[in-house]
């Protein structure tokens, strides 16, 4: 192992402008992953906030015994999606509607029956905040014969999840493409390192080194070329990241970096693309040597 770090330490040295170039490749190709990344961290923190006021209303047949509205209660708290059932009564709905929808203060205060009907409000619980899931829940209490009617704004839910997938499928394809950039980069890099060192892997072949001794140094320096691209490119998220939020464009608040997971996952990622493209390219052009 200490000849294999020798050996790849020393392909540093030996063109150390084309490793440079390498590792540089890899760490832009990450920071402009990374960004789309922050920006999908970030999207996904504002779609949870979106996602908790997902809630399903079923409204309340008028003259439903209380016996059947605590029964309902401990049925519906019971099914699998759901985080919270709130009971809100006929009189608590009139006062939240005087309250929060003041510009008709004046029509419900002349009132002389309350128009508005009890209902459960049900809040459902993380993973479960989907059109598929409010849809479920909803089926399951039209079971319910006091029940008038449902509503969860299914059109608002179904569009949270489109915009959900969306960000997923920009991510993933931005992603991938950089990602091949940079392996077609590393590849071409340690071609050139072998057709470099031609003359020294003859020679040792001749001393009767195998292939997988000879190619170990090269995937070795892939896989570090990833690692510092990967370290670098981190740098370069975190300094546009301070920018952003640092800048007048930043004014949105509850901006969040990486976590020490997701930090991890993009070091590692530049270390499978370096290592990807070192042994794509070994596979392919040692044979030729």
């Amino acid at each position: 192992m200490r000849i294999l770090f020798r050996e790849a330490l020393l392909s540093f040295r030996r063109a150390p402008l084309l490793s440079g170039l390498s590792v540089t490749t890899i760490a832009f190709s990450l920071f402009t992953v990374g960004l789309f990344l922050l920006v999908a961290v970030n999207l996904r923190e504002a779609l949870k906030g979106l996602e908790e006021r997902v809630e399903i209303v079923a409204f309340v047949l008028r003259g439903t015994p209380p016996e059947t509205i605590t029964l309902a209660s401990q049925d519906i708290a019971a099914f699998p999606e759901v985080q919270t059932v709130d009971y809100v009564t006929e009189e608590q709905a009139l006062g939240r509607a005087k309250k929060e929808l003041v510009e008709f203060r004046d029509a419900y205060r002349d009132l002389s029956v309350n128009p508005l009907p009890a209902s459960f409000e049900i809040r459902l619980k993380a993973g479960y905040r989907n059109a598929a899931a409010a849809e479920a829940v909803a089926k399951r209490l039209e079971g319910f014969t006091f029940v008038e009617d449902i509503r969860y704004g299914r059109d608002w839910v179904e569009r949270l999840d489109k915009l959900r997938n969306l960000a997923g499928i920009v991510g993933l394809v931005i992603g991938a493409a950089f990602a091949a950039v940079a392996v077609v980069i590393i590849g071409v890099t340690i071609r050139l390192t072998i057709l470099q060192r031609a003359r020294e892997i003859s020679i040792m072949r001749l001393v009767g080194a195998t292939n997988r001794f000879i190619r170990g140094p090269f995937l070795l320096e892939g896989a570090l070329k990833g690692l510092l691209g990967g370290i670098l490119s981190l740098g370069l998220c975190y300094a546009g990241f301070r920018l952003f939020r640092d800048s007048n464009l930043g004014t949105l608040s509850g901006l969040v970096f990486f976590g020490p997971d997701q930090m991890g996952m993009l070091v590692l990622f530049g270390v499978a693309m370096g290592l990807f493209g070192s042994l794509v390219s070994v596979g392919r052009h040692l044979r030729n040597v």
